[in-house]
């Protein structure tokens, strides 16, 4: 199976000041590797239009439900997710974490995952512009974000 993210309305390149807060420049988001945070899929800049990343996964039927594993997808304690980071990038080209994003694969609909895993494909749309127009961070969960089961491109 397969998993897209289909991601629109970017923070920006900048962010801040704030109160207590210096601020950031040259905003980044990519998709973290399982267990390796220096690991990042499709690094997109904080200012392009959309960012999209495919991630292959396996899509096992269980006695609870469809399981969903593969390179991306953490499994900790509290569920499976997958991590957007942001981080900022330097004039070298080193990337350095400053706040990670949880889609949860436990918060998708399971009717939705069935569908998924007999498709192949399943599609996560969500903005990444947090209420206040900052990198969208913590737990995401429906309303603000959409998964659908969908056909291949």
């Amino acid at each position: 199976m397969q998993i897209h993210i289909e991601a629109s309305e970017l923070p920006g390149r900048t962010w801040g000041p704030g109160t207590g807060f210096a601020g950031l420049e040259d905003i980044h988001v990519g998709v973290q590797r399982k267990d390796r945070p220096g690991e990042l899929l499709g690094v997109y800049p904080g200012d392009a239009p959309r960012a999209d990343w495919t991630l292959d996964c396996t899509a096992v039927s269980t006695p609870e439900g469809v399981e969903i594993s593969g390179p991306y997808i953490q499994n900790r304690l509290g569920g499976c997710f997958i991590y957007l980071s942001w981080g900022t990038v330097d004039g070298s080209g080193d990337f350095t974490m400053f706040r990670r994003a949880k889609l949860m694969t436990g918060d998708i609909d399971p009717v939705v995952v069935e569908a998924a895993a007999r498709s192949g494909h399943l599609t996560a749309r969500l903005r990444l512009s947090d209420d206040g127009g900052g990198p969208r961070c913590g737990r995401v969960r429906p309303a603000d974000i959409t998964w659908s089961a969908t056909r291949s491109a």
